[in-house]
Parts: structure tokens; sequence; C-alpha cells
């Protein structure tokens, strides 16, 4: 199996011994060098407990002849473009399970025609991590709600729309909201 371990954790900036310290049980840097060079056959386990130590998921780590991983061309510092140091790449994102998407038709706010704003499915007990982030929220009738949640009390959540001037929101006891994780525009 030809992984991606040795990109994915370069990418993210991260030495051997970090994550070797980082799967659950703990390991050694030399162990994570072997699996990341093919000395050593990476398990499913293996995989599972790499993947979990780079936030990543296990599939991530797999170099699929399908999938289109990018090439980095260029890192964007506060300087200007420059060269990257190692080869890298960057998988594309995908959803996790649960994600739902709003479609832009027309330009909001920060929104504009053509986004797409991939949002995670939250349980009420979950609410308080959207405070202050834009929130897809559904209302009676197969209607939504969009806007930024910027206030919860009880099971009143207070929304502001994404354009200027709009009036605050409330919104009683939703079974579920949905909260903006991923911005998918195309320049």
């Amino acid at each position: 199996m030809i992984t991606a371990i040795r990109e994915v954790r370069r990418a993210k900036g991260m030495t051997l011994d970090d994550v070797a310290r980082r799967c659950q049980p703990p390991t050694t840097a030399q162990t994570i060098g072997r699996l990341e060079t093919g000395t050593r056959t990476v398990s499913v386990a293996w995989l599972n407990r790499i993947a979990a130590a780079l936030e990543v998921d296990a599939a991530d780590l797999v170099q699929l002849p399908d999938r289109p991983d990018v090439p980095v061309a260029a890192i964007l510092e506060a300087d200007g473009a420059h060269a990257p140091r190692r080869p890298a790449t960057l998988v594309p994102p995908r959803p996790e399970a649960g994600t739902v998407a709003v479609a832009v038709e027309a330009s909001i706010g920060d929104y504009r025609t053509g986004d797409a704003i991939w949002c995670e499915r939250l349980a009420p007990t979950d609410f308080g991590r959207a405070l202050n982030r834009d929130v897809l929220v559904p209302r009676p009738a197969g209607r939504f709600l969009f806007g930024r949640l910027i206030g919860r009390d009880g099971t009143r959540l207070q929304l502001l729309p994404p354009g200027a001037g709009g009036r605050q929101q409330v919104v009683t006891d939703p079974a579920w909201i949905a909260v903006a994780v991923r911005l998918v525009r195309t320049l």
C-alpha cells in the first residue's frame, strides 16, 4: 500500500516524534519513520492510529490512483509567494458524514453568487459551539433561516442575517442547527 503519511505529516508541520507521541497508545519516532518509508507494513490499525494523531481521515493517508491530490506549487506568506522547501501535496476537501450545504445564488454579506457553504449539523446540546458563527436553522414548512448566531437563551436562538441592515431573528427550540465550517468558492 502506498501511503501519504510523510506528506500529510510535513504539511501539518509535525515531526516524527510529534506524531509518535500523539498516537494512542504512544509509539516511537523510529516506528513512524518505518511506516512512512514502507520498511514496515502499514496495517489498517496503524493507519487509523496515525490518522487520529494527524487529525485527518485514514483515507487521506492512502494514495489512490483515482483521487487527485493537488501538488503545492508555492507557499504564500506575508512577504510573498515562495517555493515549498520540500515537495508537498494537498488533499481536496471531502465532506464529513452529516454535512449539509447552502448554495448561494445571490451575493449577500460575505457570500458571493456561486459559493457553497458546507455546514456541520449540531444537536441542541452542542448549539453553544456555534456562537458567533454562521448557522443554518430549520423552520416549519420546509423553510430555513441563515445567519450569525449571536445569542442563546435557553431554547431561544438569536440570529443576525448576513446582509447589512437586517433585523435580529429569534428562533425557539429548533431540532438541530448546522454551523458553517467550510466555504467553497470558485475564483
